[in-house]
């Protein structure tokens, strides 16, 4: 057999896959155009096409230099390609070279260096390059692009670690729907929804509980960083390939597994495996009895814990790791099975009425054992839900929610949900300090909860710190990347913190997922630019997804204030005072819409009315364009100045 080096490449289409099963016809339409975009550049570097992979191409070249400038052309080629067409119709790919001793076989090649090169490829990003240690070895002096070590790899089939660099580009990141920033140094895991076997389907909320359970626990873990269960959830009973999974989360790591309960027995398995080379790194299975479910929960999160920091250091140790701190908060098992069951009707809000079942057994979890901290936060996180919709008396809710949260914290001080929690309700209700101190609890106790940055983003920007409050909304959106409300406040802070052509680019890739809410920041900045046209468009989509919301008949009467047609205006603002008669509160909305009639008195009665209420809408006020009219007025100072006086402004994490 004839054997000489070589320089291999592989390419990979980039969610080609997925496509074809959602729009074959598009998917082939697109295959066929990177073809015909690389093939011209693969002869241009003298690379040989050895075959085509469906989805993409192994190539040879004699040289490692040419190997790696042909990398860099593909992806310049296909960024000035996606500059050009609609977002649906963009080509995103990923490219490994490695060099290493080949074997011919007629046009084929094979091998160790085929091998190695085919694991390389999965560790690039869409639109990115990674070459192994040996290409760096031939080309570091010899390229333009900078090159960054991305350290020891164990790759799949490969005996030995392999050091992996990165090729810097510029300009061809990855343009599909908004990603969560780059991880700031931490190792980053997905829990992803665990599948339910059982032989009773009633029996899934026990396998979303054992999600929800390892969500919390691994996020224990020293130096590990959890994606909230917001995120994950819409993976459930999803095929996607767990690379996929974790470039679109951002995550090195992710757990999977299935849940068997039968009678009083349970049978889980679970598998943490690398996103990248998609590499099993443990396995686990468990057939026990039902009652032993917090010492597996303990088992699997050590065994994570010891599996990512022997694979991260490329060697086995022997050394002790750290146990995350966890506490089994009851002993009754009908308890806990009623909290399982609750904690899936809340996760999925499908209803009121299956809220106000889930309040239900979260009460009778607590009845059976007083001393359940975490059935407590369960019932004030779900009386602060049914209020918020409307569905609950206000002040009764508030009211019971703080006697069971701060009766969890007498139970146990170290349940970093409930600090949270408690966080979100004392802002609410103005108590800005106590907010800030008991968001900064929750993450000393559990840095990957996502809400406490949230609380404290909207202390900085009330405060006018909004490009602190655009870092710490960055930070809780890394880790919550799906979560609504951390979405649409993004999309806020952004334009309130003049970061325009940034923020126009996230509302619009946003908009699929949070199409209400990046429709009303579009129509707030589109009428503070004065492009009533573009805001027509924004508002039209508000009334087709939400006709009676306050928002929604506060932008239409603003807009129609500005067309001149006072009359529609004026309506709106009717229909607003009606809703507000019948108790919903509507008393921001209505000033707005009084300002943009140019009713400066009767604007300012509604933001002294929403004072006394809590609910001035401070980084409105602050911020908004909708209110620029007012904001030199001494009066509109004054109820501002009265309103920061409530707040400290915290440290932040």
């Amino acid at each position: 057999m004839a054997r000489r080096l070589a320089a291999i490449m592989f390419t990979d289409l980039v969610g080609f896959t997925k496509l074809g099963q959602r729009d074959e016809e598009r998917a082939l339409r697109l295959r066929k155009e990177h073809q015909a975009i690389l093939r011209p550049l693969f002869e241009r570097y003298e690379g040989r096409e050895v075959k085509g992979l469906g989805d993409g191409f192994l190539v040879e070249f004699r040289s490692a230099v040419e190997s790696v400038r042909c990398a860099v052309a593909i992806q310049e080629a296909l960024a000035a390609h996606n500059g050009r067409v609609e977002a649906e119709d963009r080509i995103h790919l990923r490219v490994g070279v490695h060099v290493g001793d080949v074997i011919e076989e007629g046009s084929d090649i094979l091998g160790d260096a085929v091998n190695v090169a085919s694991r390389i490829e999965p560790l690039a990003e869409p639109g990115g390059i990674c070459i192994s240690g040996a290409a760096y070895e031939q080309v570091r002096n010899k390229i333009a692009v900078p090159l960054v070590g991305l350290g020891p790899r164990s790759l799949k089939n490969v005996e030995y670690p392999v050091e992996v660099y990165r090729v810097q580009l510029g300009g061809t990141a990855f343009a599909g729907h908004p990603s969560p920033p780059a991880p700031t140094g931490n190792i980053r895991l997905a829990v992803l929804p665990f599948e339910n076997l059982s032989a009773e389907p009633a029996d899934g909320f026990f396998a979303d509980g054992l999600t929800d359970e390892l969500i919390s626990r691994t996020a224990q873990i020293p130096g590990l960083r959890v994606i909230a269960r917001t995120s994950v959830q819409r993976y459930k009973g999803s095929k996607a390939p767990v690379r996929e999974v974790g470039q679109e989360l951002g995550v090195g790591f992710a757990l999977e597994g299935s849940v068997r309960k039968a009678g009083n027995r349970i049978r889980i398995t679970a598998l943490l495996v690398d996103t990248r080379s998609e590499e099993q790194l443990c396995a686990t299975r468990y057939d026990r009895p039902l009652d032993d479910i917090f010492a597996i929960q303990d088992d699997i999160s050590e065994q994570i814990a010891r599996s990512i920091r022997t694979y991260l250091a490329g060697m086995e140790t022997g050394a002790p790791q750290p146990r995350p701190v966890v506490v089994a908060d009851t002993e009754d098992m009908e308890a806990y099975t009623l909290f399982l069951h609750g904690r899936q009707l809340l996760n999925e809000k499908g209803s009121v009425e299956g809220i106000r079942t889930a309040l239900t057994l979260f009460e009778s979890a607590v009845a059976r054992d007083p001393n359940f901290a975490r059935a407590r936060v369960s019932i004030a996180e779900t009386l602060v839900w049914l209020a918020t919709d409307g569905s609950y008396p206000f002040d009764e809710a508030e009211r019971r929610a703080e006697v069971e949260l701060v009766r969890a914290l007498q139970l146990n001080e170290a349940l970093a949900e409930a600090h949270s929690t408690l966080a979100l309700l004392y802002l609410g209700k103005d108590l800005h300090s106590d907010c800030a101190r008991e968001a900064h609890r929750a993450v000393e106790l559990n840095p990957s909860l996502s809400d406490p940055y949230r609380s404290l983003a909207q202390l900085a920007a009330g405060q006018g710190r909004v490009d602190e409050a655009v870092r710490l909304l960055k930070v809780a959106w890394e880790l919550d990347p799906a979560d609504v409300n951390i979405l649409s406040f993004l999309g806020h802070a952004l334009f309130y913190a003049g970061q325009e052509t940034e923020a126009l680019e996230f509302c619009e890739r946003a908009k699929p997922r949070v199409r209400y809410r990046m429709s009303q920041n579009l129509a707030e900045h589109y009428l503070g630019k004065g492009d009533l046209a573009q805001a027509e468009a924004a508002v039209l989509e508000m009334e087709r997804l939400r006709p009676e919301s306050g928002w929604t008949l506060m932008y239409r009467g603003t807009l129609a204030a500005r067309q001149g047609d006072f009359a529609r205006a004026r309506t709106n603002l009717e229909r607003l005072r009606r809703k507000g008669a019948q108790g919903e509160m509507t008393v921001l909305f209505e000033g707005i819409l009084d300002l943009a009639l140019g009713e400066t008195d009767a604007f300012l009665a509604c933001m002294e009315e929403a004072l006394r209420r809590h609910t001035l809408p401070l980084l409105e006020l602050l911020y908004s364009p909708l209110c620029r009219g007012a904001r030199g007025d001494p009066r509109l100072q004054d109820i501002i100045l009265r309103q920061q006086r409530m707040t400290l402004p915290p440290a932040t994490p």
